[in-house]
């Protein structure tokens, strides 16, 4: 499905969004990304954990074991290559940096991953480190709220604040729509909801997220799920600020979405 034309708003620069996983930015805001992409925006997301480990923990080969494929199979590389063709599918160019998801830096089972960052975690520095000349670089910041407390939603958080604290912070889908109510990670910036009017690039976004293929039966239910559930959501996001159609939510300082030319 082709991007939807749209006029160049009077500002338009480079926008990066800052990734915690493989199809997190996709999943959250991938009309956002669209609707930047149409409107003349150069727009890479940045994905932060996605180094292939040759020899995974037991709980690390566990998360691939349960999608059904094998132990000898790069799961990583075959994750990269779907967000490289759900990029293009957006109009976004990926870029991988070479950094272990939590499973490979220590965290055993699924209850650890939400318990909160270990005092013996070293990612965060590099992870700063590499996350810095990108983000200072950048025109427009979008990163996670980090809502579901996953230990990498939240590494990425706190690298984010410390050098791009006037970013725009997405609803990190799925989490948002298991728990609508919930409060961004309390560590953000103050500011205020922000809708972006996705009618136009919903279905882009949708055919962008089908394309992850090997996530779909565990965050969806499977694939043909994905459509209603990301329409379900869009919608349901509408309703809550009082707004027409579907939208994506994003917090950042009052204004801001309206200096990109979405707001």
């Amino acid at each position: 499905m082709p991007l939807p034309h749209r006029a160049a708003p009077a500002v338009t620069g480079r926008a990066v969004a800052v990734s915690p996983h493989l199809d997190d930015a996709v999943f959250s805001v991938g009309g956002t990304l669209a609707a930047l992409a149409a409107a003349g925006w150069f727009v890479e997301v940045l994905t932060c954990f996605t180094a292939s480990v040759p020899d995974p923990s037991p709980f690390a080969l566990s998360t691939q074991l349960d999608k059904g494929l094998p132990a000898h199979v790069d799961y990583m590389a075959l994750r990269r290559a779907e967000d490289a063709a759900a990029c293009r599918r957006l109009g976004a160019v990926p870029v991988h940096l070479p950094l272990p998801e939590a499973p490979h830096r220590g965290y055993v089972s699924a209850p650890e991953l939400f318990a909160g960052v270990r005092s013996d975690d070293p990612v965060g520095a590099a992870l700063g480190a590499a996350l810095r000349p990108r983000v200072l670089a950048a025109d427009l910041v979008l990163a996670p709220q980090a809502l579901g407390g996953h230990v990498d939603h939240r590494v990425v958080a706190e690298a984010v604040v410390a050098c791009a604290p006037d970013a725009l912070w997405w609803r990190d889908v799925p989490y948002v729509s298991r728990a609508p109510d919930e409060r961004p990670w309390r560590a953000l910036p103050a500011g205020v909801e922000q809708a972006v009017d996705i009618r136009p690039y919903l279905g882009v976004k949708v055919a962008a997220a089908g394309l992850y293929r090997t996530q779909l039966d565990f965050q969806f239910g499977g694939a043909a799920r994905v459509g209603p559930a990301l329409h379900a959501l869009a919608t349901a996001e509408a309703r809550r600020l009082a707004c027409r159609g579907a939208v994506e939510v994003l917090r950042g300082p009052a204004g801001r979405l309206a200096t990109t030319g979405l707001g």
